[in-house]
């Protein structure tokens, strides 16, 4: 799924799917950090957010529905320096029939934590066309 997307681009590797959970790592390279060669707050959100629906979709029939993001929040706690890889971890917080609410960890290499953010979902029809 992630090829030709942001993701591919800004090298986000799935790493391990737990019973209630999903990680992913992302280098922080050229492509994700910012003029300070640290990584970008935005990066950190693109995992978050990529990390998250990821999860979102393992456990919703993806024949009838998909979960597009309403609102996301991140708060950076420290940086992390290019040539490092940081990892994400998702977990739940609600799981509901039209909504999921999820929490989204991000640490670098000393399992430090550098972004912690959380991310509504809805979950809707499936379009026809995709």
């Amino acid at each position: 799924m992630n090829e030709g997307t942001m993701m591919q681009h800004i090298g986000l590797v799935f790493i391990e799917l737990g019973e209630n959970f999903l990680r992913c790592t992302m280098p922080v390279s050229e492509r994700t950090c910012q003029p300070m060669r640290i990584l970008h707050g935005g990066a950190s959100v693109v995992l978050a957010e990529t990390l998250a629906s990821a999860a979102a979709f393992c456990i919703i029939d993806i024949n009838k529905y998909i979960c597009v993001g309403q609102e996301i929040n991140a708060n950076h706690l420290r940086s992390a320096a290019l040539g490092t890889i940081v990892e994400g971890t998702t977990r739940p917080f609600h799981i509901g029939s039209r909504s999921q609410v999820w929490g989204i960890e991000i640490v670098n290499e000393r399992k430090e934590l550098v972004c912690v953010s959380r991310i509504t979902l809805a979950v809707i029809n499936r379009p026809t066309k995709l």
